[in-house]
């Protein structure tokens, strides 16, 4: 590393959220820190990637991403959203979301910029903009996780080049409405900024939450970057999957940077999400957010019972808990508490704001684990109220 990249990422850390995957094995705590799907991916997603191998489908991709999946996309953006995406001017496809977010910030962000990021946020938006040599606003949302427009006016400035919104959200739960997102719009407008959506839980809503694509509202077809994955759709975080739909003169900036980032995303895995976005009917879609909505209605009565307090999310698959009652510990050692001593492992709440003290009385619980997994996690965490 030089001395110009790590001044670049000076007071950033390593991953907070893959340490405590590691410190979980090596305590063999139940782990409910990373968000990884524990259970298969569907079988047309397997034998589309299972051919394509067996095809001999070895060598690189079309940079940008396989043309079968990209059509495959424009035609599932048209039709869940009534989206006019040009697979060969509006598409990529990168190595997962992760990449799709720096891919795009560097591709539109200039140094000395900034880029507006609400917290608690998903912890790479903050280094991302850092590596743009840009400037990360953050800004907190109010604690019911709502906006305040007008202090959220008041961030916006002559340097703003974007805003970050992930909904659903990583890691509160909440989905932004239809009328916050016109709002934001409404200043991205006025500003000239872009709104980078994270959009990868779009398929994971609970209670008849509404996921809206900012790129559909009026005015934003030009200023909104969509990013999604097949990760958590599918539930292969391990074939790291991303996807870009991008205003054609941005997608040709993005394009050259995800180039020279990483080429491209593995050919046969391309093949095998393809197939499954030709294929799976919309009751598969479904099916997905009422088998989450079923393991966060008996896990999150479950925290409550075992002392924290918290809200139900309206999607995700995630829960940002409040400790307060059950502890004084900071976050990260009642992390580590947990694991040592109950044996499930969740994240420190702190990893996910600007200011660690906002979230040394949280922790976020991951619930996409098979539902034995996850009754043996609350029978864990029901017991802490004997141990604290």
């Amino acid at each position: 590393m030089t001395m110009h990249t790590a001044k670049r990422t000076h007071g950033y850390t390593e991953s907070v959220i893959r340490m405590m995957t590691r410190l979980a094995t090596e305590h063999d705590a139940i782990n409910l820190s990373q968000g990884f799907p524990d259970f298969p991916a569907p079988d047309t997603l397997k034998a589309g990637a299972t051919r394509a191998i067996d095809s001999d489908v070895n060598q690189y991709a079309i940079t940008w991403g396989a043309k079968r999946y990209r059509d495959a996309l424009a035609a599932k953006y048209g039709e869940w959203y009534g989206m006019d995406v040009d697979p060969e001017k509006h598409l990529t496809i990168t190595c997962g979301a992760t990449e799709a977010c720096v891919a795009v910030l560097l591709a539109i962000v200039d140094p000395g910029e900034e880029v507006i990021v609400l917290e608690p946020f998903y912890e790479n938006y903050g280094p991302d903009t850092v590596l743009c040599d840009a400037r990360p606003i953050f800004f907190p949302l109010e604690d019911d996780w709502s906006i305040d427009f007008d202090r959220l006016r008041a961030a916006f400035s002559r340097r703003t080049r974007a805003i970050i919104i992930n909904t659903p959200n990583n890691p509160t739960g909440k989905v932004f409405t239809r009328d916050e997102l016109e709002r934001i719009a409404s200043l991205c407008r006025e500003f000239d900024a872009y709104a980078l959506t994270d959009e990868v839980y779009e398929h994971i809503t609970f209670d008849g939450a509404e996921h809206v694509p900012m790129a559909t509202l009026e005015g934003m077809r030009d200023r909104a970057i969509t990013i999604s994955s097949a990760s958590k759709t599918y539930s292969v975080t391990g074939w790291r999957i991303g996807t870009i739909v991008a205003p054609a003169e941005v997608s040709h900036a993005i394009r050259k940077v995800h180039d020279f980032l990483t080429v491209g995303a593995a050919a046969p895995l391309q093949e095998g999400v393809a197939a499954a976005v030709e294929t799976l009917p919309a009751f598969y879609y479904a099916g997905l957010s009422d088998l989450y909505q079923a393991k966060r209605d008996r896990f999150h009565p479950a925290l409550l019972e075992a002392g924290f307090t918290c809200a139900a999310p309206a999607g995700s698959y995630f829960i940002l808990a409040d400790f307060s009652d059950l502890s004084d510990l900071a976050d990260d050692e009642f992390s580590m508490w947990l694991t040592r001593e109950v044996g499930v492992t969740p994240v420190p709440g702190s990893s996910f704001f600007s200011d660690p003290a906002r979230g040394r009385h949280l922790v976020r619980w991951a619930f996409c684990k098979t539902d034995d997994v996850m009754e043996r996690a609350v029978e864990r965490l029901l017991s802490i109220r004997s141990l604290v």
